[in-house]
């Protein structure tokens, strides 16, 4: 035992730096009358999520559903009570320190775990201890973390990802949009090509895996390292910008030629 602790009684009055227990008062969680269920509305839009494309038990998803069920399905997080688990991990002495835990996916990326339930928490890891979060709590904590997701119920047939633009929107407290219908995104992808005259026109589609997809029209008769550049200098642009980049996944260039020789989208 730790000899911070070595011949303490509590009763005397203080806790083990001497500090004493009188006058101090304990701050509300916020979660004092929560019985550790599930939100129904977030396992409805978690079932939602994943009708179509379920991911085996154990594994991180793919994030594949419809637009509208994870609009749908963000809406339901933000709103309601997740659970991170907890660990004790070695400390500098006898005692035990208690660290979040992550997860490392084989692409590299890390995540971080949250549950729906206390059920759910204990049927992957029986020995993590349950800490009651906001959405928000629990975006920051990923974000503080290194995470680049946050994974729901991990284990379970509706374990879901949140994707690095969700845990953000999360993490500061604001609505959720899919990068092609995000304003934002949208004058960014703007600002990028304006100065840029081989480009026509361009739009936003969404693409595998929530990707932002920029479909752009170029002028005719450009060479494959012309284009590179274009679409090179355009991307750079986008990825200066702090806030377009967080709303954002990833980013997809599409080119289809017509038959006027024009590079247009589709």
């Amino acid at each position: 035992m730790s000899e911070r602790f070595e011949g303490h009684d509590p009763t005397q009055g203080h806790d083990t730096a001497g500090v004493p227990w009188q006058g101090r008062e304990l701050t509300s969680t916020g979660f004092d009358a929560d019985d550790g269920a599930a939100d129904a509305s977030l396992l409805a839009a978690l079932g939602a999520a994943t009708a179509s494309h379920p991911s085996p038990a154990g594994s991180v998803p793919e994030p594949q559903s419809p637009v509208a069920d994870e609009v749908s399905l963000l809406a339901a997080v933000s709103a309601a009570r997740l659970i991170i688990p907890i660990v004790a991990v070695p400390g500098a002495d006898a005692a035990s320190d208690m660290a979040a835990v992550t997860l490392s996916a084989p692409d590299g990326r890390k995540a971080l775990p949250a549950f729906t339930s206390i059920d759910q928490l204990a049927a992957w890891d029986g020995r993590a201890r349950p800490v009651p979060v906001t959405a928000q709590r629990a975006a920051l904590a990923a974000v503080q973390e290194g995470c680049d997701v946050i994974v729901l119920d991990v284990g379970t047939p509706h374990a879901r990802e949140l994707r690095t633009s969700m845990v953000w929107a999360l993490a500061m407290g604001r609505e959720w949009v899919p990068a092609h219908r995000d304003e934002h995104v949208s004058r960014a992808v703007g600002a990028a090509t304006k100065g840029e005259q081989r480009i026509v026109r361009w739009s936003l589609e969404v693409g595998q895996g929530g990707a932002l997809v920029i479909q752009v029209a170029l002028v005719p008769d450009l060479t494959p390292a012309q284009i590179n550049e274009v679409l090179e200098r355009v991307g750079a642009q986008i990825a200066a910008d702090g806030e377009a980049r967080a709303r954002i996944d990833a980013v997809v260039f599409r080119l289809l030629e017509d038959e006027l020789g024009v590079w247009s989208a589709r």
